[in-house]
């Protein structure tokens, strides 16, 4: 079983509230989790964090892997530890997300080429009109 520290969501539509737990990584985010290790919220100025310290240095010795959000705040308090879990994303060499190619470009439907053609001149009409 991998141990991730990740952030839990809780609190109301639009009003986030998060709890940072030890859970299983194959769970779901708002799934079971194993322990509650604090909390954080986004929405105060400056935002609240509140973590127990000495319990997320023990998951981390056992081998949990912080989230990304995760281990940017444990950064924040200045918590050691390894490196964060690998993204899901795949990164290229400066760090931005690399655009998906496909093999094999694909053609547009009749109907999208209709459509293009149909605004085409619904502009060239107007432009002409205004001109």
């Amino acid at each position: 079983m991998s141990v991730v520290i990740r952030l839990m969501r809780a609190g109301a539509k639009k009003r986030p509230f998060y709890r940072v737990v030890a859970a299983d990584s194959r769970r779901q985010r708002d799934g079971r989790f194993l322990e509650i290790l604090g909390h954080y919220n986004p929405l105060t100025r400056p935002y609240e964090l509140v973590l127990h310290k000495d319990r997320v240095e023990e998951w981390l010795t056992k081998g949990a892997q912080p989230s990304e959000q995760a281990a940017s705040l444990l950064r924040s308090l200045g918590i050691p530890m390894g490196s964060p879990s690998k993204p899901t994303k795949k990164l290229d060499a400066s760090g931005a997300a690399k655009p998906r190619k496909r093999a094999v470009a694909r053609a547009a439907s009749p109907r999208k080429v209709r459509a293009k053609a149909t605004r085409k001149a619904a502009k060239k009409k107007a432009a002409a009109k205004v001109a």
